[in-house]
């Protein structure tokens, strides 16, 4: 279903969105490519980070791109395959990011609760283990979600109310009983959902419960402002996927549903990065490291040939300098 019958708030929906999904995809790769060639965020919970910022320009580019492509053309139609093709992709980045902030979490209570052994239980042969844990657990749910629609027909009306193909507007629409599709669906998000959010709020209560043993108000401070981030980002995921998955869908809330599957798919990946980034002072240094090239030649080089070099480049200035 189109976002709007009216096409100049069509296109003007398709300039918001398309800076929106711009925004998006170039801070979440400004933020990859930081932890990819800054050697000090070279670091486990960075490694996270750039996994978490990678996942949500993967996330937000399986329906922007084919949203803006229907708002510019007002085409509005899309075939069974490349909506098995959308929903697969949609289920996959969404079980994979759930699996990430759990690992996260980990993450900050080793770093808070055990700190003398972070850099040893955290370890390089960790972290790759437990991200390709994350992206390979993503599969499960699915794979055995699509495989089950191949079993459903569609006799008409074809209509889904949303601008992506959804799971739960699929099923709505199908002529074949979906018991056991929704069955399936339940067991597999329950049992998924369960696992990742234990995971991701259990290291919490262990955090919480060790920065309260603090007796200063800054270590408090500063033990709580390494987790505000993440927290933050979790509460916006859980909330969104909640509402958009677990409120019955009425003609009510018809609206309201477009638009906290807006902000889930689009504004969410959006405030990932701009969350991390403005409350992390290694990420605003690296940034202006990398964006300020320092010009200025150190006054006290070390070693003969890098001396050698720095008097050959002045006595150059010097010459050229006079006619």
């Amino acid at each position: 279903m189109s976002l709007s019958e009216n096409q100049k708030i069509s296109y003007v929906l398709f300039i918001v969105f398309l800076l929106i999904y711009l925004m998006t995809f170039l801070t979440n790769f400004l933020i990859l490519l930081l932890v990819l060639t800054c050697a000090h965020l070279h670091t486990p919970m960075y490694f996270f980070l750039g996994n978490l910022a990678f996942l949500d320009m993967s996330y937000s580019s399986v329906t922007a791109p084919r949203m803006l492509f229907d708002l510019s053309t007002q085409h509005w139609s899309m075939s069974f395959p490349d909506c098995i093709a959308q929903i697969f992709f949609v289920i996959y980045f969404g079980s994979s990011e759930v699996f990430l902030l759990s690992s996260m979490s980990y993450d900050r209570y080793v770093a808070i609760c055990h700190p003398l052994h972070y850099s040893q239980v955290m370890s390089w042969g960790t972290c790759t283990q437990i991200v390709s844990l994350v992206w390979s657990s993503g599969l499960l749910a699915p794979i055995i979600c699509t495989l089950l629609l191949k079993r459903l027909t569609f006799c008409g009306p074809n209509f889904i109310h949303n601008f992506f193909c959804d799971l739960p507007h699929l099923l709505k629409i199908s002529c074949t009983d979906t018991s056991i599709n929704v069955l399936v669906v339940v067991i597999v998000g329950v049992l998924l959902g369960t696992v990742a959010f234990v995971a991701t709020f259990y290291p919490y209560v262990r955090i919480f419960s060790a920065v309260l043993k603090i007796r200063t108000v800054d270590g408090k401070r500063k033990a709580f402002s390494t987790c505000t981030s993440h927290l933050t980002v979790v509460f916006i995921f859980y909330a969104s996927v909640t509402f958009i998955y677990y409120v019955p869908n009425t003609s009510n809330l018809l609206t309201l549903n477009q638009v906290v599957t807006v902000i889930y798919t689009l504004i969410t990946p959006l405030l990932n990065p701009l969350i991390y980034s403005l409350r992390n002072k290694d990420l605003k240094a690296a940034l202006r490291r990398t964006l300020h090239v320092d010009r200025k030649i150190p006054v006290n080089v070390r070693g003969n040939k890098a001396q050698s070099l720095f008097r050959r480049i002045q006595f150059r200035r010097l010459h050229l300098s006079f006619p």
